[in-house]
């Protein structure tokens, strides 16, 4: 069977299927740029969290080794175990 569209046709066909095509490779463009965006914020967040967790950590770790040991009460006999 013989295409009987015309060559303008054709071209105005062709032309609006590039121009979606277009369209839709913009628009995965800003997705991934908007992605790569996102990530990079999210990857700041947490550095940021990691290193006050750790710095938290350190402090904590710290002020356990400088706090006195706590003094062990002395016992003292029970009326019942002293007889």
């Amino acid at each position: 069977m013989a295409d009987t569209r015309s060559n303008t046709e054709r071209e105005a066909a062709r032309n609006r299927a590039q121009s979606h095509f277009q369209v839709a490779e913009k628009r995965d463009v800003l997705v991934r740029e908007e992605i790569a965006r996102e990530r990079v914020a999210t990857d700041a967040k947490t550095a940021k969290l990691r290193a006050l967790r750790l710095a938290k950590e350190e402090a904590d770790r710290i002020a356990v080794e400088n706090a006195p040991k706590p003094a062990t009460p002395s016992k003292k006999k029970s009326a019942a175990t002293a007889r």
